[in-house]
C-alpha cells in the first residue's frame, strides 16, 4: 500500500518551509527558502508577497522529492504564518497593493496613539480580547487606506482584498484570479482588532472605529476544516487547516485540555496555556486569544504572553559584547560558576512585553562589583529568560485559576539544558521538550489531517507526543523567592530610564 503522507506550510517572518509528517508524527522531509527583509524607514518592516509566494512554488515540489513522493500520497495540506502582517492585494490582477506590512512594523504609532484616545477605545479590547496596538492588523489596514490615494474607495467596492499570510496563500493555491478562495481561521481572524472573541464573526462596531470596509476582509473558518482544493502548486491537495504559528505550536504540543500550556522560545518567547471553551479576560497584562477550533465544535481559547527578548539576549552576549563565539557556549560558560554573584539583567532592548507593556522600560544589569566574570554575567542572561516566564505563568496562573502543572518547550533555546533546568526551577515545576521540536509545522499539519480524517481523533495525536527531555526543579523555596524579589526590584529599576516626556539627551 502507497503511504500517504500530510504537508504543512510553515510561511515565517523570515522563511517559507515545506514538511511532510506520516501518520506517526515524523518529520519525512523538509524544504526552505529564506525571503528577503525590506526596511525602508526606521522603524518599518515589509516582505514581499509575490517572493513569498514563489518561494512556496519552490518549497513544496522541493519537499515532495526528497520524500519520494507524489502529490497524490499527500492527505491534505496546513498552513501555519506569521500572525498580524498585512496583505492588500487587487482582486482581479492578483498583485498586491505593495509591499506587506510585517507585524513588527511601527508606522502606525501615531495612529495607535489616536485611536486610543478615540470615543470608544475601550470597546475595543472588551470585544477582540487585544489592546489597540501597532502589533495587530487593523491599524496597518486603515493606514494603507489612509495612505494610498484611491484605495479606500477600491475596497469599498470589493475590488481589493485583505489578509493574513495564510490568506494571502490559500488564495493563490486554490486558483487566485481563477476562482481564489479568500477565507482566514479564526486564530488569525482574531488577531486584526476586528473579530468579536465571542460570536468568532467580523464585528460591526469594530469595523466602524477602524474604518475597515467589510467587502475587503475574508471569510472566517474553522482552523481545521477543507477550505478547498489546490489547484496551483500541488494540485488536487485539499487545503485542510489554517493556524497563527503560535497556536499552531499550541496544537502541535497537543495542549488540548484546559491548564496545558506552552512555550516557545527563540529570538523572544511565546507563552500560550488553554483555557478552555469560555475567553478568559486577564487583568495581569495578557492577552485573550484564540487557540483552535476544530470544524463545528465550540473554540478553544487561550492566555497568551509575549516576551521579546530571549534568544536574542545571547545572541547579544555573543555579537555584541563578544564573549563567546557561538550560541551554545554560553552554557559552558555559565556553568563555570555556581550562581550569578548578585547579578541580574533585564533586557528590555525595546521595552517590556507582558505582562508589564512598558515600552518605555530600558535594559539594565544590576549587582555588579569586582567579583563578577563573564561567567557570572552569562549565568544572568539565562536567568533572564527563566525570571521572564515566571512573570507570565504567574499572570496566567492569577487570570485563569488553573496552575501551571507542567510547561511543554519548544524552540532553539530548549537545546541548552542549563537554560530549561532554570526554567523549571523558577516556576517550580516540570519542563518538556517533545521529540518533534518542530512544533509549528506539526501543528498546522495535526489540523489538516483530522479535517480529512486522516488521523481519527485529539487523543490519537496525544499518542504521537513522545518526550525527548525533562527538567524537573531543584531550587530550595527560600532563595527562589530571594532571587526572583531581587529580580523584580531590577525590572523596577527599567522603568526608571526615561520619563514620559522627557529627552533622553537632556539628561545630565
Amino acid at each position: 500500500m502507497t503511504e500517504r503522507f500530510v504537508m504543512s506550510i510553515d510561511q515565517g517572518t523570515t522563511s517559507t518551509r515545506c514538511i511532510l509528517f506520516d501518520h506517526a508524527g515524523r518529520l519525512v522531509s523538509v524544504a526552505r527558502r529564506e525571503h528577503r527583509q525590506h526596511f525602508p524607514k526606521p522603524g518599518w518592516v515589509e516582505h514581499d508577497p509575490l517572493e513569498i509566494w514563489r518561494n512556496l512554488e519552490r518549497v513544496a515540489p522541493e519537499a515532495l522529492a526528497r520524500a519520494g513522493a507524489t502529490t497524490s500520497q499527500i492527505a491534505a495540506v496546513g498552513i501555519a504564518n506569521q500572525r498580524e502582517t498585512t496583505v492588500l492585494w487587487d482582486r482581479l490582477t492578483g498583485v498586491p497593493i505593495g509591499r506587506a506590512i510585517v507585524w513588527q512594523d511601527m508606522r502606525t504609532g501615531a495612529l495607535v496613539d489616536e485611536l486610543n484616545r478615540a470615543p470608544g477605545a475601550a470597546m475595543v479590547t472588551e470585544r477582540s480580547g487585544l489592546p489597540i496596538a501597532t502589533y495587530f492588523s487593523a491599524p496597518r489596514v486603515r493606514w494603507l487606506l489612509d495612505h494610498t490615494p484611491g484605495l479606500r474607495a477600491r475596497a469599498e467596492r470589493g475590488e481589493v482584498l485583505f489578509g493574513t499570510m495564510e490568506s494571502w496563500l490559500i488564495w493563490n493555491l486554490s486558483g487566485g484570479v481563477d476562482g481564489g478562495v479568500h477565507v482566514t481561521d479564526v486564530t488569525n481572524a482574531g488577531r486584526t482588532l476586528l473579530m468579536d472573541l465571542r460570536t468568532l464573526s467580523w464585528d460591526d462596531g469594530l469595523l466602524d472605529f477602524f474604518g475597515v470596509p467589510r467587502a475587503m476582509l475574508p471569510e472566517i473558518r474553522s482552523s481545521t476544516e477543507t477550505y478547498g482544493t489546490a489547484r496551483r502548486v500541488i494540485p488536487g491537495v485539499l487545503v485542510g487547516a489554517a493556524l497563527g504559528d503560535q497556536q499552531a505550536a499550541l496544537f502541535g504540543q497537543t495542549c488540548f485540555s484546559p491548564g496545558d500550556t506552552k512555550c516557545t522560545y527563540g529570538t523572544g518567547a511565546f507563552l500560550l496555556m488553554n483555557t478552555g471553551t469560555t475567553p478568559v479576560r486577564s487583568d495581569n497584562g495578557l492577552l485573550t486569544t484564540v487557540g483552535y477550533r476544530i470544524g463545528d465544535e465550540p473554540a478553544v481559547y487561550a492566555l497568551e504572553g509575549s516576551i521579546a527578548i530571549t534568544g536574542a539576549l545571547v545572541q547579544w552576549f555573543r555579537d555584541g559584547l563578544g564573549l563567546i563565539s557561538t550560541a551554545p557556549e554560553i552554557e559552558t560558560l555559565a556553568r563555570s560558576v555556581e550562581d550569578n554573584g548578585g547579578c541580574y539583567i533585564v533586557p528590555a532592548f525595546s521595552g517590556l512585553f507582558a505582562p508589564h507593556w512598558r515600552s518605555e522600560a530600558r535594559g539594565i544589569i544590576v549587582g555588579l562589583t569586582s567579583y563578577i566574570t563573564k561567567g557570572h554575567l552569562a549565568r544572568a542572561v539565562l536567568e533572564a529568560t527563566g525570571w521572564q516566564t515566571r512573570e507570565v505563568v504567574d499572570a496566567m496562573n492569577a487570570d485563569s485559576g488553573l496552575g501551571l502543572k507542567e510547561l511543554k518547550a519548544d524552540g532553539g533555546m530548549t537545546s541548552d539544558n542549563l537554560a530549561m533546568q532554570m526554567v523549571a526551577d523558577m516556576l517550580n515545576v516540570p519542563v518538556e521538550r517533545p521529540m518533534v521540536v518542530e512544533t509549528v509545522s506539526l501543528g498546522a499539519a495535526y489540523a489538516a489531517g483530522l479535517a480529512v480524517g486522516y488521523w481519527a481523533g485529539l487523543e490519537g495525536l496525544r499518542r504521537n507526543w513522545h518526550r525527548a527531555a525533562r527538567w524537573v526543579p531543584a531550587m530550595e523555596p527560600a532563595r527562589r523567592a530571594a532571587e526572583y524579589g531581587n529580580w523584580k526590584r531590577a525590572v523596577e529599576r527599567t522603568f526608571d530610564w526615561i520619563r514620559a516626556g522627557e529627552d533622553p539627551a537632556a539628561r545630565p
